[in-house]
């Protein structure tokens, strides 16, 4: 067990390397303006955009140069990097699952890049590698995407990711001799793989961008395919979308009785149409559901019934059914299985049953419904924290679930769907001990009289003396929810005498569309007012104070810290925005950013979005003769989900602007995308990078 603790002696600036007279790299300014609404906006660093260019590249070259040489100054680095290292190197072993004879799952022994996916005969007998992606790329930055078998489970199809970008090509596999079937298919993104029979399988993707901005160019409107998998790729035809039905998402899926083929279409995050093909009654595609102002997702079918997911009428979500023969109808007969409540609903279903994950106060509940909505039980989970999994086939009696929480690390359990009853499958042995630690939930009041949870976690016998280095985290939007979840990254940071403290603000999914709507568009504001009054929460209750703090965020939490960075530059002696999208003026012009308009709203909407997504835009905010806090960004050159230009950008108004000694460093990795499938060495890399980074600018000397 790490025993540490920080030996600090203030915020003695001697002690600090002394930024005010760093040498940043130059960053060319030009005389370029976009306009809006007639007025003109400077850009001036908008050649930034092309992440391809040589002039970029070089830029990209002489900031990691600098940053670097900053970072590798601070003496504990390698400590803190040691550490992780050390707790990291552990057995991870993911929840089963059953496809044809075989059960499997996946397996990390500690340090692999990536976790590798293992089998073995249901019915017993000796484990096997099945697919491993360590050996996709030499350095482990090619990863696994989605992964999946054919109903019986002669076939496989899955997903390569190389260097972290969204754009995947996708490999066929004969289960059985685990040896390749036709061609490779590439260009393919944003795609689940729905299989037909064993004859082939839907996919979806975009036109590819013109040459040359393949990461950042604008994804318009999605394609569904079907492949046959004795044909050439080239031969796939369009199933849907495209030019005829234009739409920006597009997702297929085949229900378990392969009766169905489901269509989800969508132009934003939020809010979808529904199309079916039965395939036994009808041989073409019909809308069920059109327009865009609700979401409809189908969970499972018996016989003629479609159960669907949607929050029609319902905020926190609802589950109905629909009879086949109604598909199609002007008016659709939706018959309620499992009504709205309070809490925040998801479906699963097993064994012909069906699961209610129910999101209360930001951990779950679990309650398990037969097909026709009668109660079967409340499923007795460990404690408070967060249940995942609950899936299976209709004929699968045993299934598995994980629960975790921010002190608890990831347990697998399995349960009985008869009975109902849970027993200990998998329990990671790991040097950390939850009985050493304290999560506790607090409500603080926002700036309109909202109350907000927060997860505060943290060593128990810590005193509240105002001088305790904190992280606070916090996303906000899309209607994503945080809720609890161990990560040997945080481990790290309770160790060592530091507090993590989640927020779970407004534009998030905790309490369904309502709170996710409250902090969208005109009301994207409430969501920094949210995350402050955290911050303020903690100071005024001396948890930590200003000089302790650190703010920290990605994607769109990556904006959260931006914008609350620009407006409260005092908040927090440390900001650490990661993969941010931070030009609202242009965010929704780079690759499918265009998608997430519900969210933000977008600067050519009219003049009222645009002067307020302009209020806020941190990249537009920031002003000369502020100091900001000590500030690394983080990004990676492969990111196509958000382009490394907002980061570019925001590095380069900060660098010039910076008015006090609090140096303002990028990050940017060359071996990676938006995250989903970066290898362990390059997550403890950045991870030790970031906390001796915020350590070193509280003041904090050494570690013991």
């Amino acid at each position: 067990m790490i025993n540490a603790k920080f030996i600090t002696i203030g915020l003695v600036s001697t002690f600090l390397i002394n930024a005010q007279n760093m040498k940043y790299p130059e960053t060319e300014k030009q005389n370029i303006t976009d306009e809006y609404f007639g007025e003109k906006i400077p850009s001036p660093y908008k050649w930034l955009e092309d992440d391809q260019s040589p002039k970029t590249q070089k830029w990209v070259k002489e900031q990691n140069t600098v940053t670097f040489e900053y970072l590798n100054k601070i003496p504990y680095k390698s400590q803190l990097r040691d550490q992780l290292t050390k707790l990291w190197n552990y057995e991870r072993v993911s929840a089963p699952f059953e496809s044809g004879d075989y059960t499997y799952y996946f397996r990390n022994n500690g340090l692999q890049s990536q976790s590798v996916l293992y089998r073995k005969l249901t019915k017993g007998g000796p484990e096997e590698i099945f697919l491993d992606p360590n050996k996709f790329s030499e350095d482990g930055t090619s990863s696994l995407g989605e992964i999946s078998f054919s109903k019986d489970g002669s076939l496989v199809a899955y997903q390569v990711s190389e260097g972290g970008s969204d754009w995947r090509k996708v490999v066929v596999w004969d289960t059985r001799t685990k040896k390749q079937i036709g061609e490779t298919l590439s260009d393919v993104k944003f795609s689940n793989i729905a299989w037909k029979a064993n004859e082939g399988f839907y996919y979806s993707s975009y036109d590819k961008p013109k040459e040359g901005s393949s990461l950042s160019g604008k994804t318009e409107h999605h394609k569904l395919y079907f492949h046959d998998i004795r044909e050439s790729q080239f031969q796939d035809k369009i199933i849907f979308g495209g030019n005829e039905i234009p739409r920006r998402y597009i997702s297929a899926t085949i229900t378990e009785d392969q009766r169905y083929l489901v269509i989800t279409a969508a132009n934003s995050t939020s809010g979808n149409e529904l199309y079916i093909q039965d395939f036994k009654n009808f041989n073409k595609i019909i809308p069920v559901i059109t327009g865009f102002s609700n979401t409809y997702n189908v969970v499972t079918t018996e016989g003629d019934w479609i159960y669907i997911q949607t929050n029609q009428d319902a905020p926190n979500q609802k589950l109905v059914k629909l009879h086949s023969s109604h598909i199609g109808n002007k008016i659709l007969d939706l018959k309620i299985v499992i009504p709205e409540i309070n809490s925040v609903l998801q479906v699963t279903t097993a064994n012909k049953t069906l699961f209610a994950k129910y999101i209360v106060d930001v951990h779950t509940e679990v309650k398990q419904y037969d097909l026709s909505g009668k109660i079967l039980r409340t499923i007795q989970l460990p404690g408070l924290g967060q249940a995942t999994g609950f899936s299976g086939k209709n004929n699968q009696k045993e299934i598995y679930y994980s629960f975790t929480s921010y002190i608890y690390p990831s347990t697998i359990f399995k349960l009985n769907t008869e009975t109902g009853k849970s027993e200990l499958y998998r329990k990671p042995i790991i040097n950390f001990n939850p009985k050493d630690f304290e999560s506790k939930q607090v409500f603080y009041t926002s700036k309109d009289g909202t109350k907000i949870p927060m997860t505060i976690t943290y060593k128990k016998g810590l005193k509240l003396d105002g001088k305790n280095p904190t992280i606070l985290y916090g996303y906000g939007g899309f209607e994503i929810s945080l809720l609890p979840t161990f990560s040997v990254s945080n481990a790290i940071w309770l160790l060592n005498g530091g507090i993590y403290a989640v927020a779970n603000l407004r534009g998030g999914g905790e309490y369904g569309r309502k709170w996710h709507d409250a902090g969208t568009q005109l009301n994207k504001k409430n969501v920094f007012e949210d995350f402050i009054a955290a911050g303020e929460y903690l100071i005024s209750n001396n948890y930590t104070s200003s000089g302790y703090m650190a703010l920290s965020g990605g994607s769109n939490g990556g904006l959260l810290v931006g914008a609350v960075m620009t407006i409260r530059p005092d908040l927090a002696k440390v900001a650490l925005p990661a993969v941010g999208v931070l030009d609202m003026l242009r965010y929704h012009t780079f690759t499918a950013g265009a998608g997430w308009a519900y969210d933000y709203g977008t600067a050519d909407d009219n003049k009222e979005m645009f002067e307020y997504l302009k209020s806020y835009s941190p990249v537009h905010n920031v002003k000369k003769g502020t100091c900001y806090p000590a500030t690394l960004i983080t990004t990676g050159d492969h990111d196509d989900r958000v382009v490394p230009s907002h980061s570019y950008k925001f590095a380069a108004e900060l660098q010039a602007k910076q008015d006090c000694s609090n140096p303002v460093l990028i990050r940017i990795e060359t071996r990676a995308g938006h995250g989903a499938g970066k290898p362990t060495d390059l997550i403890i890399e950045e991870t030790a990078d970031k906390f001796s980074f915020a350590l070193y600018n509280f003041g904090i000397r050494e570690l013991k």
